[in-house]
């Protein structure tokens, strides 16, 4: 879904190291989700991203973070935390964050209760930049002290497939895993939801950043 009509290089607010990247994978022209979602993104602002399937909603969000994260001066522990449904953790996705993680430097590794121990071990002694997970395997590794030391440094939060978790016991767990994660890391860190439906968008974007918290809600036409 290309943009339809917009004067604004999106792609030239990233900075150059992903802007090369997205050269590589031939994108020379934003989609629309990315032409709506970046800029909120990279200012910052919480938001809630609903957009079809295969339109480039999950770059929307990643390239401003990544743009952002490759800003700071400091890149300790865990920045990025991309919270999905065990079943979103596929073979594509993986192969698409390893494509990032090589182009950018960035250290990106999956964590979930099949996890083999070496890499948990590795995990704890060497945390990844951004860590791909679960509601149920965040609430596990919160406990652990290397791991909060670890997961104090977050500053972005994606919480994809959003919908599915939004209205069940795993929204519940969620949620509770998110304000404690907001315990360790002392400060504010930016959320952003991905879904391709929601039956009512405001009450997914107050799940997602709370009842006091702005956030925008961004939706992308079928």
């Amino acid at each position: 879904m290309p943009a339809k009509e917009t004067n604004l290089d999106i792609y030239g607010l990233l900075v150059k190291p992903v802007r090369e990247a997205l050269d590589g994978l031939g994108f020379a022209e934003p989609t629309f989700p990315q032409v709506k979602a970046i800029p909120h993104i990279l200012k910052g602002e919480n938001v809630l991203l609903i957009a079809p399937t295969g339109s480039g909603k999950t770059e929307a969000v990643l390239l401003p973070i990544f743009s952002n994260f490759m800003q700071q001066e400091d890149k300790h522990g865990i920045s990025i935390l991309y919270i999905t449904p065990l079943r979103a953790l596929n073979r594509d996705m993986v192969k698409r964050l390893s494509y990032w993680a090589g182009k950018l430097s960035i250290t990106i590794e999956v964590r979930h209760g099949d996890t083999e121990i070496r890499i948990r071990r590795r995990q704890a002694l060497r945390p990844p930049n951004m860590l791909v997970t679960t509601p149920e395997t965040l609430q596990a590794i919160l406990p652990g002290e290397r791991m909060q030391e670890h997961l104090s440094y977050v500053r972005y939060v994606v919480v994809d497939e959003v919908h599915e978790l939004a209205e069940d016991k795993r929204g519940v767990q969620l949620t509770v895993a998110l304000e404690r994660l907001l315990e360790l890391t002392k400060q504010e860190y930016q959320r952003v939801g991905l879904s391709a439906t929601v039956g009512n968008p405001q009450k997914v974007a107050q799940f997602i950043a709370g009842a006091e918290r702005k956030i925008e809600i961004i939706e992308v036409p079928l």
